[in-house]
């Protein structure tokens, strides 16, 4: 496995971890981050990273998406669409990334061609976080427009629009697809997916950074502290509570491997730590291992050597059975808040956003704008036919 992190210096670390059985025959594993490689290919800091089983992607304020072959340890080139910066990235599986920038776009990739199947004008504003759910028939939006937006990802359109009081900056799917939840500031929304209303709030002492599902029912939280808090979105009681970095967390990565179900902190105090969780959610997970970056981390993931084309989720998603016009009819009755169906935003511009600086060796400086390519194709294309013609005359 390897830690991957991007930080305000411009730079994506990756750090290989391999489990070694302590000496002395002690049943207990060793964990020991070492330094893999430095990736410095965007000009600004960078704002999100997505892994799947094969890439790296990170996103930055220089509004590129920078593509890393973790096979090949090579950059793969850059994705050259976006006007503003990066604010997300997702993965569904290994076919499709989905992006979204302060343009207020959102973007679908072909994950293997490396095209723009899909570009969605998505907010008014910012898009400020995206999700997409475990079946990858629906994503959920949230931008500086005071909307969440659920998106059809089989038609390619938008389903509807609930307006929210405030700006959201996070909003995320359960493992199971059965709930999600919408972060303002230090108040978390919990939605259920039956209903699409809010069947609970969980409020954290600071602004929350970071949010993951570590089960069905458990949210683990970070926020502008040192602090991470497990919350059960039922009861919506703190379960427990951790001291887990010197300065406040930025971002957390859950995951399972065999044994061990594993979360990853990373902090502005330069740190990358693995904790082991515990069966009893009540109970603080132990520390793994822990490296300093020695730089101010913004982003973190992990990428896990696994050779898989199937979905990535390990529990069974829940399949959104409610239709749209029920879910409008529900969530018309929630006093202040209304949903409209939305088609005049849902026009998709199909573009072809070809993948630039493809090489077999890492590419340095910045990535090729594609318009003057195009012009260039168009202008040979002209000619050939004007020689083709002159040709037929003769």
């Amino acid at each position: 496995m390897e830690l991957v992190a991007g930080c305000y210096e411009q730079v994506l670390f990756g750090f290989a971890v391999h489990p070694e059985s302590k000496a002395g025959g002690d049943r207990e594993q060793k964990w020991t981050p070492v330094a893999d490689f430095t990736h410095h290919a965007h000009t600004a800091s960078l704002s999100a990273v997505a892994v799947n089983s094969r890439f790296v992607v990170t996103g930055s304020k220089d509004e590129t998406i920078h593509i890393y072959d973790m096979k090949k340890k090579i950059d793969h080139g850059s994705l050259v669409h976006h006007n503003g910066t990066i604010t997300c990235l997702k993965f569904h599986g290994n076919r499709h990334l989905i992006s979204g920038a302060e343009d207020g776009v959102i973007c679908v990739w072909d994950a293997k061609k490396w095209e723009c199947l899909k570009s969605i004008k998505a907010h008014r504003g910012h898009v400020t976080f995206l999700s997409i759910h475990p079946s990858g028939k629906l994503a959920l939006s949230v931008g500086t427009d005071k909307t969440l937006r659920t998106w059809n990802l089989v038609e390619g359109r938008s389903a509807f629009i609930k307006n929210i009081k405030q700006n959201a900056h996070i909003v995320e799917w359960s493992p199971r697809g059965e709930k999600y939840v919408v972060v303002i500031l230090n108040h978390i929304d919990v939605y259920r997916l039956d209903t699409a209303s809010v069947s609970g709030i969980i409020t954290n002492e600071k602004r929350v950074s970071s949010v993951t599902f570590v089960s069905e029912s458990v949210l683990a939280v970070a926020g502008d502290e040192e602090v991470v808090r497990f919350f059960d979105t039922d009861s919506l009681t703190c379960l427990c509570e951790f001291k887990a970095h010197d300065n406040r967390v930025k971002d957390m990565f859950s995951f399972e491997i065999p044994e061990h179900h594993v979360i990853a902190t990373a902090s502005s105090d330069g740190f990358i730590k693995m904790w082991k969780l515990k069966q009893d959610k009540k109970v603080p997970p132990s520390l793994l291992c822990e490296v300093n970056t020695k730089a101010r981390l913004t982003c973190l993931g992990v990428w896990l050597d696994r050779v898989t084309d199937t979905k990535e989720s390990q529990l069974p998603a829940a399949e959104p059975s409610v239709s749209e016009e029920e879910q409008s009819k529900g969530n018309k009755k929630e006093s202040g808040d209304t949903v409209q169906e939305e088609e005049r935003q849902s026009k998709l511009n199909t573009k072809k956003c070809a993948l630039t600086g493809v090489s077999n060796k890492p590419t340095k400086g910045s990535s090729q704008v594609l318009t003057k390519k195009r012009k260039m194709v168009e202008t040979l294309e002209k000619k050939k036919r004007k020689k083709e013609k002159i040709r037929m005359m003769q």
